[in-house]
């Protein structure tokens, strides 16, 4: 179908003061090869569908040319089903959900889903002397999120915020700036507009108070996507989609990590380790920071290998910690001192970023004098990557890419495909590309791990892990860090969390050190970390304070299977690990800047404990569901704010009425997990007459596990009536040739049963009626009948 319409008319020059701008006049429409484009006087515009739920728009200039390529898109434009209507002064074109409506005069572009217009374009496209910017329309209630990683508050509506990745030391309750920020941002209206493109600028959120989005930068693509969907769930999978799904990460990165500011020597890392073990206190992974190529912090950043006085056999200790059960990671920066090691090095094979005429840029930062590695230049990123494998080689299974901002970029500095201010917040983008390769370059079965500070959108798509920075080691520090990993959640960066005790300080507060620590059970990544002054790992700590640390540890490791279920989840759907409350219940604005309790998976929901000394706190239950007491299963009605009594050992964490959470069995590693000895906790609800839940499980490491058919997965229905609750567990793919009778099933809340059967026959069972639990064994495929008595 194509259409060309041209309209010449003399009240094309008395516009309206009102329209999106008075100077921009329409002339021509076209709708070719699944591109909708719009002529104006001033450029052209061009819309073309992702899918039924996602539309590009690109504004072309007059006498500039299309900008091709996106370094956060990658799925392929759709061809959808449209329909187009030229109607009076409007020209519809769009899917039956989601379309894009051209007022010709005066000229106005707006955006409507399901016959409700979500936004429009206030002044459009526009370019005075120093940025270039896109406006919109707000309505007067809308709140907004994104920006990437802040501590705002969750609504931060109000701000200008600038999108230039920088580190923040030691922030607490508000940072305007951090390091991560993205061209997102995502309304209460449950729509999302991305700005695709990299160079440096600002997101306004209507700092004015005059309903006004603005987009501001200095150069580049003037291109968005609108994204919407029927539920927050749909739009965060619609803009994963768009953006690439995050990785399965490899089982072992759901432990706890043993990682300080930093670990001095060979001896000394062993030694921790042993430690942990003596104190059976389960642990994964031990992460090396730059103390691994030299004794001091500063003059030594890019020898980017072991120093063999302190490491005189480093094949050796990660040989021995693996052994142990223990993955190494290794620090690694992008920054290439001219005291290092390798400065002569990188200068020969040409592999750094130039200056003005070309030679090496160097300049002055904390650690040194400096050059940036060029990781867009052929010979640079080839070079970055042999580190890697080499690393990889060795034995090391994950990188941690710290200051990739990068922490200092002077503007002048330039690199193979732009400024420094063009590719400043790709940078820490680029490099998770870089380590991700590498690593599959070496063991292309093995799911990577990448812990970074720093990217751009659709960074998760290599599996990046990305942490909230260097946090002060203050309960103002904490108090930020659930809105900062509810918020990256939302925009796809799944696995924020923080330096679990804080970073920054030489604070030794045991009660702030235990609930932070209480708080990571329910993060995506358990790690505490902190400079060396006050030890991060528990086994250093006080007593009192290690005994809570382990009490939390443990549960970590108990919950294993159910927090895999979410990384198998994320992976197919995008869904967030923490989730905010108003995406279960997406109506109610007085959820639109709570962040104090949120969601865990779909199942469980926590309400940290933020502030020193508290007895008890409030907490909001959302509607809709019941909500048992993780620790006295004493129920709780939904749909209100209760005051909840707190004590040292957990903070409030309950289950909702029907979940089945899986559970394992304690064990000191993830290596020694058995998927068949898990606990299914069924949380039955006799206000429920179904429920349903599942359990994923697979080998753990293997990359794609899940496409390439290497898993199985549980699907568990309930149904209740009158005094017979029926239980189906069904596999629907298995690795395992043989059922087995092994799992077992606790059902809390159960009445008294007269018998339950399994496959027809009846099976021993147990029932504590004081606490009204019923535990029984069941095998893979099982239906289970209760009929429980008067």
């Amino acid at each position: 179908m194509k259409y060309f319409i041209t309209i010449i008319s003399v009240l094309l020059l008395s516009i309206s003061t009102n329209a999106q701008n008075p100077n921009r006049l329409y002339e021509s429409h076209n709708d070719e090869n699944g591109i909708f484009s719009v002529n104006t006087n001033d450029g052209k515009y061009m819309f073309q569908y992702y899918s039924e739920d996602i539309i590009e728009t690109t504004f072309i200039p007059k006498d500039e040319q299309l900008i091709k390529g996106s370094h956060a898109v990658v799925l392929k434009p759709s061809k959808v089903n449209t329909n187009y209507s030229y109607e009076g002064n409007n020209i519809t074109y769009g899917s039956e959900g989601l379309s894009v409506t051209i007022t010709t005069q005066p000229f106005q572009i707006s955006y409507n889903y399901k016959d409700e217009k979500i936004i429009s374009e206030k002044a459009g496209y526009a370019k005075n002397d120093s940025l270039e910017t896109i406006e919109f329309n707000l309505t007067k209630d809308e709140v907004l999120y994104g920006g990437g990683a802040r501590a705002l508050g969750m609504n931060r509506r109000g701000n200008r915020l600038q999108l230039y990745n920088r580190a923040h030391y030691g922030y607490e309750t508000r940072s305007e700036l951090m390091n991560y920020t993205m061209p997102i941002v995502m309304s209460s209206k449950q729509y999302m507009i991305h700005f695709d493109n990299a160079p440096i600028g600002f997101l306004d959120l209507d700092s004015k108070g005059d309903n006004t989005l603005k987009y501001e930068t200095i150069s580049g693509r003037k291109t968005y996507q609108i994204i919407v969907g029927d539920s927050w769930y749909d739009l965060v999978d619609n803009y994963t989609a768009l953006t690439g799904k995050q990785p399965m990460l490899p089982r072992w990165a759901l432990g706890n990590f043993s990682s300080r500011f930093g670990y001095h020597s060979q001896k000394e890392t062993v030694e921790t380790i042993e430690k942990f073990r003596e104190e059976n206190i389960p642990v994964d992974a031990i992460i090396l920071d730059l103390y691994w190529f030299g004794k001091d912090i500063q003059g030594t950043m890019g020898n980017l290998a072991f120093d063999r006085d302190s490491f005189p056999n480093p094949k050796k200790m990660i040989k021995d910690l693996q052994s142990k059960n223990v993955e190494t990671i290794l620090i690694t920066e992008p920054f290439m001192l001219t005291t290092s090691d390798r400065w002569d090095e990188a200068v020969e094979k040409d592999i750094l970023a130039k200056d003005s005429i070309r030679n090496p840029a160097k300049y002055d930062f904390y650690f040194g004098n400096t050059g940036i590695i060029d990781i867009y230049s052929e010979k640079g990123n080839q070079w970055f990557k042999n580190i890697y494998k080499d690393l990889a080689e060795m034995g090391v299974n994950g990188f941690w890419g710290d200051l990739g901002e990068p922490e200092v970029l002077p503007s002048w500095v330039n690199f193979s495909n732009g400024t420094a201010d063009e590719i400043h917040n790709i940078y820490g983008h680029d490099w998770a590309k870089l380590v991700y390769e590498a690593s599959l370059e070496v063991n292309p079965n093995q799911r990577p791990f990448i812990l970074m500070r720093a990217g751009y959108s659709g960074s998760q798509r290599f599996g990046m892990v990305p942490w909230s920075g260097d946090v002060n080691r203050t309960w103002g520090g904490l108090q930020s860090q659930p809105e900062i990993a509810l918020q990256m959640g939302m925009q796809g960066l799944a696995y924020m969390h923080s330096d679990l005790g804080g970073f920054a300080g030489a604070n030794l507060d045991d009660e702030l050190y235990s609930r932070w620590l209480q708080y990571g059970v329910f993060n995506p990544i358990f790690r505490p970390h902190a400079q060396e002054d006050v030890p991060s790992e528990p086994i250093f700590r006080s007593e009192k304070a290690k005994a809570l640390a382990k009490k939390a540890i443990e549960l970590r490791y108990k919950l294993l299977p159910y927090n895999y279920n979410m990384v198998y989840e994320n992976n197919q759907t995008g869904k967030p690990l923490m989730r905010p409350l108003f995406f279960e219940e997406a109506d109610n604005s007085q959820l639109y800047n709570y962040s104090k309790t949120y969601l865990w998976g779909n199942d469980i929901l926590v309400s940290p404990v933020l502030e020193a000394g508290k007895k008890e706190q409030e907490m909001y239950f959302p509607k809709g569901s019941n909500w048992f007491n993780f620790y006295t299963d004493k129920k709780v009605e939904g749909g209100q704010t209760k005051t909840v009594q707190l004590n040292e050992e957990n903070i409030p964490t309950y289950i909702r009425g029907g979940a089945f959470i899986p559970m394992a069995q304690l064990v000191q590693s993830t290596s020694k997990y058995d998927f068949n000895t898990i606990e299914i906790h069924h949380y039955f609800d006799d206000h429920l007459t179904t429920s349903e839940g599942f359990v994923y499980n697979d080998k753990g490491t293997l990359l794609q596990a899940f496409n390439k058919s290497q898993y199985e997965y549980y699907q568990f229905k309930s149904q209740f009536k009158d005094r017979n609750l029926n239980i189906k567990s069904a596999a629907t793919h298995s690795l395992e040739d043989v059922e087995k009778s092994d799992f077992r099933m606790i059902i809390h809340h159960a009445r008294v049963p007269k018998y339950v059967k399994v496959n027809g026959k009846k099976v021993d069972f147990n029932y504590n009626g004081n606490k009204k639990l019923l535990e029984f064994r069941f095998g893979r495929n099982s239906e289970i009948k209760i009929k429980f008595k008067k």
